[in-house]
């Protein structure tokens, strides 16, 4: 009776396994996996709302523009127009979570949490300038997946996501003890 109770965190999606196999989905580069991991975050994103983690809602707008191109439906300027605002939306959003009352510039904020800055160049080119190629837009995207698997999703499963782990149960064990899956965890 005396013990106080552990503080839980309400998440949109059902459990551990759920949460791992959306990832796995996301990250598998099979377009027909990717698809059902992105019904399944916007599942999420419906229970959720507002309070979605931004690395989980990035990701899924990335792969997003990952599977139109792979279906060949869009034109090179629609995958453009795609990838770009998924990659504007990245960078504007990481980068204000870590503004100040002052106005800090961009790459120097991109600096701080190891983005390229050239994803950032890209970003501006993308808002004020001419539109780039698509093959640079395709590399932007795989940056920042990159660029989120490891200071994210893989954060959350303790490991890397391409490192088998020998001795999985009692990792697993410990991954489930000692982690948030919110977006205070990534900031």
């Amino acid at each position: 009776r005396g013990r106080l109770r552990a503080l839980r965190t309400v998440v949109a999606w059902r459990g551990r396994a759920e949460w791992d196999q959306v990832m796995v989905g996301l990250y598998c580069g099979e377009a027909r996996l990717q698809q059902e991991a992105l019904d399944r975050v916007s599942a999420w994103k419906s229970r959720y709302g507002p309070k979605m983690p931004l690395a989980v809602d990035c990701t899924a707008e990335l792969i997003r523009c990952k599977v139109l191109d792979s279906s060949g439906r869009l034109k090179s300027h629609e995958l453009i127009l795609s990838y770009g605002l998924a990659l504007v939306r990245f960078v504007n959003l990481i980068t204000e979570r870590k503004q100040k009352m002052v106005s800090i510039p961009l790459r120097q904020l991109a600096r701080e949490v190891d983005i390229p800055t050239w994803v950032v160049d890209l970003r501006h080119e993308l808002t004020h300038g001419k539109l780039p190629r698509l093959a640079l837009c395709r590399k932007g995207c795989d940056v920042v997946l990159d660029w989120l698997r490891k200071t994210y999703w893989s954060r959350q499963l303790g490991n890397n996501l391409c490192e088998e782990s020998e001795d999985e149960d009692e990792e697993q064990e410990e991954v489930e003890g000692n982690t948030e899956l919110d977006s205070d965890m990534w900031e």
